[in-house]
């Protein structure tokens, strides 16, 4: 598969001129190792993964750092954390050298506490996630973001069963005690089924037989993981009581289709489930590009008890909101804009805003943008911030 540019590769070249170490987390198989083995290729590089390499590291961590040619990749390092404390003695000890260690990670959590503990102020802390829109045009509700199951779209469902074991044999188990992976992996197709509603852990706890604690455990894995997108609510003081649990999506719509058994573009039209996936595809092309342009994630819903509801609220900066309704639809009318124009006039004395719907062109490729009233406008999701 050639290589495809990645919208966050200027924020790690700039990271790699001004840093001693940058970090770059994110699910497995995103593609981070790619990325930075092509942004460096004069880099030396190790797999922290294999048992033999993990128990020569831990045996004498000076002298598998001082026998390393850098730059270096060290891929997978949140499997020996403990070289956080000697990696931090080798960057104070040549403070003026820049570029030197790039560290991967698969579990974020994890890896944050080491470099909170160890190495503030030394590293650049960066998030890769699945393949967006705007860097490769396959992407879509079905296959998801990931560049192995675009690469081979005809054996995506294979490759996302793989990674599904993979990911609970290996992840989940290592963040976590969970002994019983038959229930994790239904909780899983559970939680698809749940995809762009409030969260509501007893509703997930009590068909598995589990506590709301293991629930609220779980989730917390799969957010560390990067595999889930909780939505919180946006809070102004409107004087309306409001929505303050979060909504759910999954990170990578294709991971979402597989757990909820579509396998192909007819069912996947068919689907009961398609609004909330499209309304999670469209979550996670937000996330995407906020990420990848260097700034941190924002992003909310807002519904309040009186029956106001609109989909989205970015933050674009300067007192300005994007306010957005996501439709797994060619076909938009004028009565999609109502929510948008009352929770704009809501928030006129604070904010300007921006209002689209962002829908489903008719066919791959074509135009969608349009207006359905004034200050309105009809897009597809490559055209959310343009």
């Amino acid at each position: 598969m050639r290589f495809i540019h990645r919208a966050i590769e200027k924020q790690l070249l700039k990271a790699f001129r001004n840093f001693p170490a940058l970090i770059l987390t994110g699910p497995r198989r995103a593609g981070k190792t790619t990325l930075l083995q092509k942004l460096f290729p004069r880099a030396s590089y190790h797999l922290l993964e294999d048992t033999d390499l993990i128990a020569r590291v831990r045996a004498d961590p000076r002298g598998f750092l001082g026998a390393m040619k850098t730059p270096a990749i060290l891929d997978e390092i949140q499997n020996v954390p403990e070289m956080f404390n000697y990696l931090r003695t080798r960057i104070d000890q040549s403070s003026r050298r820049m570029g030197q260690w790039l560290l991967t990670g698969s579990q974020d959590a994890p890896l944050m506490r080491g470099v909170s503990e160890s190495m503030a102020g030394r590293v650049a802390v960066f998030q890769l996630l699945p393949l967006s829109l705007e860097e490769n045009p396959a992407v879509s509700m079905l296959h998801g973001g990931f560049p192995e199951a675009l690469q081979r779209p005809s054996t995506a469902r294979i490759w996302f069963r793989s990674y599904v074991q993979t990911y609970l044999e290996r992840d989940v188990r290592a963040i976590s005690s969970i002994r019983d992976l038959s229930t994790f992996r239904r909780f899983l197709s559970l939680l698809a089924s749940r995809c762009g509603q409030i969260l509501n852990k007893t509703d997930l706890a009590s068909p598995l037989g589990l506590s709301v604690p293991a629930i609220t455990q779980w989730l917390s894995i799969l957010e560390t993981t990067a595999q889930i997108l909780l939505v919180p609510p946006f809070y102004e003081n409107f004087g309306k009581r409001l929505v303050k649990s979060p909504k759910l999506y999954f990170a990578d719509s294709g991971l979402a289709c597989h757990l909820l058994g579509v396998e192909t573009q007819r069912m996947l039209s068919l689907s009961p489930f398609r609004g909330p996936i499209f309304e999670g595809f469209v979550a996670s092309e937000i996330v995407k590009h906020q990420i990848n342009a260097g700034c941190r994630k924002e992003l909310y819903y807002f519904r309040d008890q009186q029956g106001l509801e609109v989909d989205f609220v970015v933050p674009l900066g300067n007192r300005r909101l994007a306010l957005l309704e996501a439709r797994a639809s060619a076909t938009v009318t004028p009565s999609l804009a109502v929510s948008l124009n009352r929770l704009a006039r809501a928030v006129s004395k604070r904010y300007a805003v921006e209002k689209k719907v962002v829908h489903l062109p008719l066919r791959e490729g074509d135009p969608a943008a349009s207006v359905l009233s004034p200050g309105v406008r009809a897009v597809g999701v490559k055209e959310i911030f343009i």
